[in-house]
């Protein structure tokens, strides 16, 4: 960097315009050289008695002194256009700094998130592992190919929400609580178990397609939920726990999820996507792995995307929660976006089921809820019933049979 600076004073430039032109230069980063590296130069120019050469502090003092007046005498001893020079110099050496800090800073706020979001789940497992009950693991289920698969969809529990809808003769349309949800879960299992024994199935997969508590994403929410998320999350994760323990003594189970939008926890008035890492479904997951460590009949798996991906008789499986305008479109964008085939896309989301045939053994599966029609879905007129889907698919022929538990 020094050689953009001439370090011998001009033949024009008096003593005091030389001074300030190098120790400016020094100040600013501009020239590379220690305070005694650069009286050296000063003395060399300024001084002809090497027996009265000034040390560093000397001309730090001249210098600091000139400071102080610089704005009335010493801007106009130096040349506008090497005044120029040194402002550009310290812009751009101050951009460096600002472009360092910015780094530094990107950098601490990264570690910061990844160490609360791992902070956050050591809690919940240490809260969950501290108040969870614990029973005797079911004997192991020797697994048998069958030709054919079952795969439970559950979507939309909004676990934690109570409300009645009325119709209008003052009947009730639907009705939902936590004391509810239990009565249909008890359906769904004792349902998904005929369905096991219709097929000779050794082994089944489920698929938890998000929303599984009521969370807290509008005001309007503080009428009808009974306990706060992390509760709601906390109470349904020990259910379905032991709820899949149970009925893993029957079938292994595969078990997978994603989470929903009602998932999130919106913390500090939050807006949506703002908090993805920090969900109930966090919760939920360790709840149920804590309940079944040492299930030999369970396997859960996680897909680091967030979403759910199986293979499923030789068919790809892509579960979602279902914010998507077009599910045929969205099958169409997940093949692309991981170069992968994707045979089957499953959502839940919408409260209502469906099949869309998208092509040769390829289609979309919409899940209807667990919870029903609610106030919202009333609002907009796109009321259901309560559902859950069995689906079985057969090598070769993919997706075979769908059974639907009408749940309310």
């Amino acid at each position: 960097m020094n050689e953009s600076v001439n370090l011998n004073r001009a033949p024009d430039e008096s003593e005091l315009q030389y001074i300030w032109r190098m120790c400016s230069a020094k100040d600013a980063g501009v020239i590379e050289l220690t305070w005694t590296e650069l009286a050296e130069i000063l003395n060399k120019e300024l001084v002809d008695d090497e027996s009265e050469y000034l040390g560093e502090s000397a001309y730090r003092k001249k210098y600091q002194q000139a400071k102080s007046f610089y704005d009335d005498v010493f801007s106009k001893m130096v040349s506008e256009e090497y005044h120029n020079q040194i402002v550009d110099k310290r812009r751009e050496l101050q951009k460096e700094r600002y472009k360092l800090q910015t780094e530094k800073l990107e950098y601490s706020r990264w570690l910061r998130e990844d160490a609360r979001d791992e902070l956050f789940e050591e809690k919940v497992i240490d809260a969950i592992a501290k108040y969870a009950n614990t029973t005797s693991p079911p004997q192991k289920i020797e697994v048998s190919h069958n030709h054919r698969a079952g795969v439970l969809c559950l979507a939309d529990c909004h676990f934690g929400k109570e409300y009645k809808i009325y119709g209008l003769f003052d009947e009730v349309i639907n009705e939902y609580s936590p004391e509810i949800f239990y009565s249909r879960m008890e359906q769904i299992y004792n349902e998904t178990l005929e369905q096991i024994e219709k097929e000779g199935l050794s082994i089944i997969h489920i698929y938890n397609l998000g929303d599984s508590v009521e969370g807290f994403i509008r005001n309007s929410q503080l009428w009808s939920l009974r306990w706060g998320v992390i509760d709601s999350a906390t109470i349904f994760g020990n259910y379905m726990g032991d709820w899949l323990k149970a009925l893993s003594s029957k079938v292994s189970i595969v078990y997978h999820q994603t989470d929903g939008n009602h998932d999130e926890l919106r913390l500090l008035d939050g807006k949506k996507g703002q908090h993805l890492c920090e969900s109930a479904g966090k919760i939920v997951k360790n709840c149920i792995i804590l309940k079944n460590e040492e299930n030999p009949n369970f396997k859960y798996v996680e897909n680091k995307t967030g979403l759910i991906f199986d293979n499923v008789c030789g068919y790809n499986i892509l579960g979602i929660h279902g914010e998507v305008k077009n599910l045929a479109q969205a099958i169409q964008d997940f093949d692309n976006i991981y170069d992968t085939k994707i045979s089957y896309l499953v959502a839940g989301h919408k409260h209502h089921g469906e099949f869309k045939n998208c092509g040769v053994r390829k289609g979309c599966i919409g899940v209807g809820s667990i919870i029903g029609s609610d106030e919202f879905s009333m609002s907009i007129r796109q009321c259901a019933d309560a559902t859950a889907s069995f689906l079985v698919f057969e090598e070769g022929k993919g997706k075979v049979d769908e059974h639907t538990y009408v749940l309310n």
